[in-house]
């Protein structure tokens, strides 16, 4: 199994609770919920039953109509699943509960009762029609999951002590130097190419070929869009899936939702947009219209931008209307030959690496009276009782325009001002210059 960080969270969970509350799993599809929740059960408990719900008989669907006589139900579900339960050391998993809410429900019985432990996974959980009729049990603690971050692409490759090292040159400002920052973009840049996908992951890992890998992720998006039409039958959240390479492409100040949605109301765009974000299968970027600390105080809805949670799909997202062969950003990705009009990719990596750290993602644009420009702050980042700008080139140029004129409008506001680029960690009087490997560290 590839070593994921939540397991860590999970151990952390079950010494915690301590049966007194069941914990949810929620991202999207192929980022290996299944596969990690299975393997605490393994390790951690004297036994366990998995219930995947998109493959549950209807005689394992028809227990949870009457909850009343516990007793009754586990020992059906042994039968069932030819398991014996312990008590205080065996864990039940619902696998997929979004296939069947009631199950979910059953939690606050179950968690009461204190005899085993119960984790749930799922994704498109939130959206209306896996939460109408349901009571959402206050007993549920709910945790995030992402794609493979770079640590534990790493790992995956065998590789533990890069990590360690960029950490310590991080927070002691120094750097690397310039010809082990050449290989570590190479390497990052080959993280960017593949994805935290684990099926895209063990792909490259097993063939060494890019062919396969964007096989791999091209199916990976067959079955997003799929679950784009379990949102919207209409078609409308492909659209705007699809769309997302194109509208970064145009560096406008926020999504342009009606050049792909031309005669949507402003309403439906805003459901169908919050149904993708409960997804995981993207992540959104709200305007924040006062940069302070507390920015969810003051995000507009209306204004934002969209990412794709894995930047390896992104690139195939990319091309996906042509063959593998035609796709040269692999081999200009790799060999820092990237051109300018592709930079909108470091954008990306860099807001999956921030999310994954657990920020929530924010940016700021506004008029700047003496010069007469527009300015874009990439990230806004909420540090102590400060917040930290955050700048994105893809470019080794060290000028950074928006951040002076952010920090001549807020100063009062910054703790520290941050560029994200290809190039080793420097200072810049007060901007610290950081390679793009080092964003999981702000």
């Amino acid at each position: 199994m590839l070593k994921r960080k939540i397991y860590d969270k999970l151990v952390e969970w079950k010494k915690e609770s301590e049966g007194k509350t069941a914990l949810l799993i929620e991202g999207a599809r192929r980022i290996g919920k299944s596969t990690v929740a299975e393997e605490f059960a393994k390790n951690e408990y004297k036994s366990y039953i998995l219930i995947d719900f998109s493959l549950a008989t209807q005689s394992v669907k028809d227990l949870f109509d009457d909850m009343t006589d516990l007793n009754f139900f586990f020992l059906q579900l042994q039968l069932l699943f030819h398991v014996d339960l312990f008590e205080r050391n065996s864990l039940i998993i619902f696998d997929e509960v979004q296939f069947f809410p009631k199950a979910r429900q059953a939690i606050k019985h179950l968690v009461k009762d204190r005899r085993y432990d119960y984790l749930e996974t799922g994704s498109l959980i939130s959206i209306k029609k896996n939460v109408k009729d349901i009571l959402i049990p206050s007993e549920e603690q709910r945790i995030s999951m992402y794609p493979m971050d770079y640590e534990e692409f790493l790992w995956a490759t065998g590789d533990n002590t890069t990590i360690p090292l960029i950490r310590q040159c991080f927070e002691s400002r120094k750097p690397v130097g310039e010809q082990l920052n050449r290989r570590l973009m190479r390497d990052f840049r080959l993280y960017m190419l593949v994805g935290g996908m684990p099926q895209a992951v063990n792909e490259y890992i097993e063939t060494n070929n890019f062919r396969k890998v964007d096989l791999v992720k091209r199916t990976i998006l067959s079955l997003y869009e799929e679950d784009f039409r379990k949102v919207d039958p209409s078609g409308r959240a492909s659209r705007l899936f699809d769309a997302i390479p194109a509208q970064l492409a145009k560096n406008a100040s926020r999504y342009q939702t009606t050049s792909v949605l031309k005669k949507s109301k402003t309403d439906k765009i805003a459901e169908i947009i919050s149904e993708m974000e409960s997804s995981k299968t993207v992540l959104i970027s709200y305007h924040a219209n006062d940069p302070n600390v507390g920015l969810s105080a003051t995000e507009d809805l209306s204004a934002f931008k969209m990412y794709v949670s894995d930047t390896g799909l992104f690139v195939t997202l990319m091309f996906k209307d042509r063959d593998f062969t035609e796709n040269v950003i692999y081999e200009k990705l790799l060999n820092d030959k990237l051109s300018a009009n592709l930079g909108y990719l470091f954008e990306n990596i860099v807001a999956q690496t921030l999310a994954s750290s657990g920020n929530k993602l924010f940016y700021y644009t506004f008029f700047n009276e003496s010069s007469r420009h527009n300015y874009e702050i990439d990230f806004i980042l909420s540090r102590q009782n400060k917040i930290c700008p955050v700048e994105v080139k893809s470019s080794g140029y060290k000028a950074h325009v928006s951040l002076d004129r952010f920090f001549e409008k807020y100063s009062s506001r910054i703790l520290r001002k941050y560029l994200v680029y290809p190039k080793d960690l420097a200072k810049d009087t007060d901007t610290l210059c950081v390679p793009v490997y080092m964003a999981q560290f702000l």
